[in-house]
């Protein structure tokens, strides 16, 4: 692969905030990549998750990586706004818009990881679903007319999880698996316009939120096998971000149109690392250490 195989390339990673969105913009800039990197936390003022990172980080690392960020405060619960940020788009850049990802989460305080669904908040989960899932549709509204013009382009769902499992929550579970579906969906109306759509899935997260819970940081991390002996098999945002790189400037990403990717499957073709070198593959460490326990993890989407 060559040093800027997205050079002149645009993309837009709605919900680059943090974790796994600030790994996907970073890492498309350093591919050569223009990124307008969107979300509710900005200088100007958090969102109600209260986290410090912002676009503005996420952005200026894109640029220190080798590409060009474009920070965009928008709430993509409001079409209003998604709608005003891709016209936005167009004007500054032609037209041109090469990847969309959806990346927008917020669930993490509204999920409930101790209840059934009767014995759950009602207006916490379909809050947790207008934000993981309703703001997806929303962004591909009105983002996917820039890709269909131009012929071309992918469209990144991101999402935990690539195949049928349950994932331990009724709400979140919902939200994971229908982001793929919209990938699903996505495609088979895409595909006639040379425009692939697929989701993707990292293994074990180290985000910021990851990295305070277990009281680290990213240069200390291990420190906390003791504390989650799985955590060794952890990887960061940026592995995350390559392999969605790799797609991006993959000729023949259409073959991969409307499946659920994982970095344990991508690393494998396309030969990239996470920032230490090593190539981290959940699936496997499940497979070796999870099965009897938790079952396996069932075949992709």
């Amino acid at each position: 692969m060559e040093d800027r195989p997205l050079t002149d390339h645009v993309a837009l990673v709605a919900g680059g905030t943090r974790g796994g969105g600030r790994g996907i913009a970073v890492q498309l800039g350093a591919a050569g990549a223009t990124v307008y990197v969107t979300g509710r936390s900005s200088g100007s003022g958090r969102s109600d998750l209260d986290r410090p990172e912002t676009i503005e980080e996420t952005a200026e690392q894109v640029t220190a990586a080798g590409g060009a960020g474009i920070p965009v405060r928008a709430d993509h619960s409001r079409p209003d706004e998604v709608s005003a940020l891709v016209e936005r788009i167009a004007a500054e850049q032609g037209g041109r818009l090469d990847v969309l990802v959806n990346s927008v989460w917020g669930g993490d305080p509204l999920t409930d990881w101790s209840h059934p669904l009767w014995e759950q908040d009602l207006d916490a989960g379909l809050r947790l679903l207008r934000r993981a899932v309703e703001t997806h549709v929303i962004t591909s509204r009105y983002a996917l007319p820039l890709l269909v013009a131009r012929g071309r382009g992918l469209v990144v769902e991101v999402t935990d999880g690539n195949t049928a499992r349950y994932r331990g929550s009724f709400f979140y579970d919902l939200a994971k698996s229908a982001v793929i579906r919209l990938a699903v969906a996505q495609a088979a109306e895409l595909k006639p316009h040379g425009v692939a759509a697929v989701a993707i899935t990292p293994g074990f997260l180290r985000s910021e939120a990851v990295l305070e819970h277990f009281g680290v940081t990213e240069a200390n991390w291990r420190d906390a096998i003791a504390q989650d002996p799985h955590f060794a098999h952890s990887e960061t945002p940026a592995y995350l971000g390559r392999a969605v790189a790799a797609l991006a400037a993959d000729p023949g990403v259409m073959a991969k149109t409307g499946r659920a990717l994982a970095t344990w499957g991508l690393y494998e073709e396309y030969g990239f690392t996470d920032v230490d070198g090593a190539q981290p593959d959940f699936a496997a460490h499940w497979a070796d250490a999870l099965v009897d326990e938790y079952g396996p993890l069932g075949d992709p989407l």
